[in-house]
């Protein structure tokens, strides 16, 4: 069964996640944690049992599903959820070839792996009414991360790779949900800025996005399959128009990111960094440089700084043999 770092994210806290929670754990206090930029979520799943409440917040539809999936604790018939996994396994009927299967098969997945995906998705949408929202919720998770153990891509759908023959690697298996009964879960789907002022946290973890890429462009296949519509596509990536893009993906991330820090209401914030803007790679250059941070950082209050040594992402361009991971603790003044 799939556990929540089981997919590939560009970006993932995975490899750093046990150093982050350590410095928050002995530098910050409280019990009410909120992710605002949650991603994969993978910080929030491993400090979720020393917190009462956690709070996950992202942009992406497919995200808010998975984190209804692992983390919402309405009880789930699991029978129910195997039986129909070993259906969708033994009994598995290939869709008359609609929408994702014109678009994407053989390219993105082979075209027998996009009709059985295209299968499952319709039996989700068929019998919602059997299925409550964790069951739902599972279900379609399981899907995503399913299809991400055999996508023709390097972890994720900016670009296919050009390749005859995509092999048929699509295997239907379930995700294994988080058991936190002890931790309270509140799920958003917000504008970070917007959202911020309207929670109370003891602590806030923010992970933003650093450069030009765009998550929902990213992960376009993910939102297209949670929300299951026919949306129009371009470029020979096959993308469709984005649906959430982020102002921290832009020039003026910089303001965002300071009206972000002003809006917060908690005690602690914690903010994870990587010094990738001075990539030779347009797209990967940062947004906002190490100086604004910890200049927009210290108006809240005293600013602790972390760094780690940490392989960065590389596209090929980029020759950088002194990259860091930061992690900025401040205790927030808020006399």
């Amino acid at each position: 069964m799939f556990n929540i770092s089981n997919r590939r994210y560009t970006g993932s806290k995975l490899k750093l996640s046990e150093w982050i929670i350590e410095l928050i754990k002995e530098n910050c206090v409280g019990n009410t944690f909120f992710e605002i930029f949650a991603g994969t979520s993978v910080v929030s799943s491993k400090i979720a049992p020393f917190m009462d409440t956690v709070i996950l917040n992202d942009t992406l539809e497919a995200n808010e599903v998975i984190y209804n999936a692992f983390y919402n604790n309405t009880e789930y018939n699991s029978e129910k959820l195997n039986d129909i996994r070993d259906y969708f396994n033994s009994h598995i009927e290939l869709s008359d070839s609609g929408f994702f299967s014109e678009n994407y098969g053989d390219k993105y997945f082979s075209l027998t792996d996009c009709r059985k995906i295209e299968f499952i998705r319709n039996y989700i949408s068929e019998n919602e009414k059997i299925l409550n929202k964790k069951e739902y919720s599972i279900l379609l998770t399981s899907l995503i991360y399913s299809m991400d153990r055999c996508a023709n891509t390097v972890g994720h759908f900016d670009a296919y790779r050009k390749i005859d023959n995509i092999p048929n690697k699509f295997l239907f298996d379930l995700i294994q949900p988080f058991e936190f009964p002890n931790t309270d879960f509140k799920i958003f789907r917000e504008d970070a800025n917007l959202l911020a002022e309207k929670i109370n946290a003891d602590i806030v973890y923010i992970d933003p996005p650093y450069n030009s890429r765009q998550y929902c462009q990213f992960y376009h296949i993910y939102e297209t399959i949670v929300r299951w519509d026919n949306p129009q596509l371009f470029g020979t990536a096959l993308k469709p128009q984005g649906r959430h893009l982020s102002e921290y993906c832009k020039s003026k991330a910089p303001l965002f990111f300071a009206d972000l820090i002003e809006k917060l209401n908690c005690n602690y914030i914690a903010v994870s960094y990587n010094n990738t803007y001075q990539s030779k790679s347009g797209s990967s250059r940062n947004k906002i440089t190490l100086e604004q941070i910890e200049d927009i950082l210290s108006k809240r209050g005293e600013v602790l700084t972390f760094s780690k040594a940490h392989q960065f992402f590389n596209a090929g361009k980029t020759d950088f043999s002194d990259h860091k991971e930061f992690l900025f603790i401040v205790k927030v003044n808020n006399k």
